[in-house]
């Protein structure tokens, strides 16, 4: 039997489970809320439009609440709601990311830079925490975490981004480490990927950096929404700690490639403006 997300064989486990999903409403988060729910998951989304949560939520016969993730509130309330309205919180997908302060890092506010930060990866550590304590210790579970390819190597302008989301792998590695055996935590690090955030990289000349690329083609949502469902899922059941690379095979091309300059001078010709 295949299952509607690709995987070979039994259900995977999901079937009956509940998920968190940050960032949900559009783009990768999106993408892994609808494949978590035609996976039999049932999910809670939350991202700041509230319009856009409640159409998400009714779309997946889910339930969502809007806020800030940089709210500590905000993550409480989004696992107390998940107790309540489905009585467990059995997998958490942060995904919910911020690409700004975009620049030199010379020219980085500082507070910028602690926002950044705080988005990406002590909300992160926050919505485990509160997991944790209601449910996944006495219960177990999984976390995804979305990293980026970009964390392995610098790009002109996306440094505060870049360095975040190398402070996230780590701590994917750490919490794998203190929440194992009971929790399995790991990350997924797309390359580029169709999705608002990163329009003004790919839209400009998508075939000439889709040449460059292994596969032939930049990536979709759905790409890698299937990895983080199969790193949620059973059939990953063996597997924390690890941070699954999905870039259409990009890293494995020498850094000077055709595809590597066009994307940096993409980024160099945005100077400082918000992407």
């Amino acid at each position: 039997m295949t299952s509607p997300y690709g995987l070979q064989g039994r259900d995977a486990g999901l079937k009956g489970r509940c998920a968190v999903v940050t960032g949900a409403t559009r783009g990768i988060g999106h993408a892994v809320a609808r494949q978590l729910a035609a996976a039999g998951v049932r999910v809670c989304v939350t991202a700041r439009d509230a319009e856009e949560v409640r159409r998400t939520a009714a779309e997946l016969g889910g339930v969502g609440v809007a806020g800030s993730v940089a709210d500590p509130d905000h993550l409480r309330a989004v696992v107390d709601l998940t107790l309540r309205e489905f009585g467990r919180v059995d997998v958490i997908v942060n995904n919910a990311a911020t690409n700004q302060p975009y620049g030199p890092l010379m020219d980085v506010d500082p507070t910028a830079w602690r926002d950044a930060f705080t988005t990406n990866v002590e909300a992160p550590l926050r919505l485990v925490q509160c997991a944790w304590r209601a449910w996944m210790r006495e219960h177990g579970g999984t976390v995804v975490n979305v990293c980026t390819e970009g964390a392995a190597h610098v790009g002109p302008h996306v440094g505060a981004y870049g360095t975040s989301k190398a402070a996230l792998l780590h701590l994917t590695q750490q919490l794998a480490g203190e929440l194992a055996p009971r929790v399995r935590v790991n990350s997924v690090s797309p390359g580029l990927v169709r999705t608002e955030m990163a329009r003004f990289v790919w839209e400009p000349g998508e075939d000439e950096l889709a040449a460059g690329m292994p596969l032939g083609r930049i990536g979709e949502p759905e790409d890698v929404a299937r990895a983080v469902v199969w790193l949620a899922s059973d059939a990953a059941e063996w597997v924390t700690g690890a941070d699954l690379l999905v870039d259409g095979g990009t890293r494995v091309r020498a850094a000077g490639t055709a595809t590597g300059y066009a994307i940096h001078e993409r980024l160099r010709s945005r100077g400082t403006a918000t992407p």
